[in-house]
């Protein structure tokens, strides 16, 4: 991956948290491992300061969308945990920066 490169990725599955209402563009995210998710073994949560978990980082071709990388593309860019921002808000979902 070529340095200074942006590295986007969707925020998706919030409706199974606490929805997307409160979400808007220029708020930081965290992400962590979750390393104990049965489904995906590339799992990423994303979690905001004060709610706790909002959804996970898509992990699949059906909910990446644009030129965001999916879970399993940015899995091994950190060891536990990164930061995000969140870019643009979507019908269902958000595109945010990773910061690495």
């Amino acid at each position: 991956m070529a340095k200074n490169k942006k590295i986007y990725f969707t925020l998706t599955g919030m409706n199974y948290f606490l929805g997307q209402e409160f979400l808007e563009p220029g708020m930081k995210v965290k992400l962590k491992k979750e390393f104990d998710n049965q489904y995906d073994k590339e799992a990423i949560l994303v979690l905001l300061d004060g709610l706790g978990p909002i959804g996970h980082v898509a992990n699949s071709c059906n909910t990446v969308k644009g030129e965001s990388f999916r879970a399993g593309r940015i899995y091994d860019l950190f060891k536990k945990k990164a930061e995000g921002k969140v870019v643009y808000m979507l019908d269902y979902g958000a595109v945010c920066e990773l910061k690495l």
